[in-house]
């Protein structure tokens, strides 16, 4: 486990060794960013750019909260859901969505430091994004699915050796508020990979509206690892006395240490049927809900 107690002033002292002008800061405003956002900005103060991205692809309310929460330092707020949905458009690979996802973002970043005039990049990308995407089982969109060349004179990642649990102490050491250290995992692709296939307007729209019942059903109460919704395709229901051919809403619960393994966890029956009734009662465009049992391994954490 991390020594939090050296860490910290050593990744400082690293960063300032690392970083002699204006950098800019990938700030997703979950915990592996936040912990990089606060140090870097003890090591380097006014010269860090927090930069976040609206990518379209967000949890519901998060480009807001993101807002209140770093208010305090140079936070540069990006609109670039269009440019998202078009890099998407016509993609149902997972592999290259991710690499679409994560070439976008860094093209958005290097006209962002361009502007700053920052020639260093820093990221959140911990140990397992890199064992993941070393290793073949899918490209993390700040490892893998960066393209071959970036405008930046180094990308900076002060947390790349360790798990997600060690970021947690630090950022409780750090004194981060309790939304942020305790914070559940989300993708940096964001919800275009809780959507099997194409990604749509109308897709996320769903999904993002399923994934934030979930949220409200289950974290508080049971406090998984981490819980969502995901669009897996779509089947016939019935609605209104009229046959429908909607969406079907994959939820999904795992209890986990550091991420790499994960079980499914085992919900009251009455949970599950509250949150199916929601999800079908409260989005017109879903037929019907399924409940995934799957544990990591065989199965990832996210669907794609």
């Amino acid at each position: 486990m991390v020594k939090v107690d050296r860490f910290i002033p050593q990744s400082i002292e690293k960063i300032k060794e690392q970083i002699s002008g204006p950098a800019i800061i990938a700030l997703s405003g979950g915990v592996d960013s936040s912990v990089c956002a606060v140090l870097a900005h003890r090591a380097i103060g006014e010269l860090l750019y927090p930069i976040y991205i609206d990518t379209g692809l967000m949890r519901k309310g998060e480009t807001q909260r993101i807002k209140e929460i770093f208010s305090d330092m140079n936070l540069q707020v990006v609109d670039g859901r269009e440019r998202f949905l078009e890099a998407l458009k016509g993609i149902d690979d997972p592999e290259i969505k991710r690499k679409a996802v994560g070439e976008t973002f860094i093209r958005i970043f290097e006209e962002e430091a361009r502007l700053l005039k920052a020639e260093f990049l820093i990221q959140g990308t911990i140990y397992p994004d890199r064992i993941e995407s070393e290793g073949g089982i899918k490209s993390h969109h700040n490892v893998g699915g960066l393209p071959s060349v970036v405008d930046f004179r180094s990308i900076v990642e002060p947390l790349e050796d360790l798990y997600k649990d060690e970021v947690r102490e630090v950022a409780r050491a750090l004194g981060l508020p309790h939304e942020i250290s305790e914070r559940m995992p989300f993708p940096g692709p964001g919800l275009s990979v809780r959507i099997v296939g194409e990604v749509t307007e109308e897709k996320v729209e769903a999904v993002r509206e399923a994934n934030a019942i979930v949220e409200a059903e289950l974290l508080e109460r049971f406090h998984p690892w981490q819980t969502f919704a995901a669009i897996v395709g779509k089947g016939t229901g019935v609605k209104g006395d009229q046959r429908v051919h909607g969406w079907i809403v994959a939820v999904r619960a795992v209890g986990s240490r550091d991420g790499m393994t994960a079980e499914a966890m085992e919900l009251p029956w009455d949970v599950l049927r509250r949150i199916e009734s929601r999800i079908t009662g409260e989005i017109s465009s879903v037929a019907r809900v399924v409940y995934d049992l799957s544990p990591k391994p065989p199965a990832t954490i996210e669907f794609e």
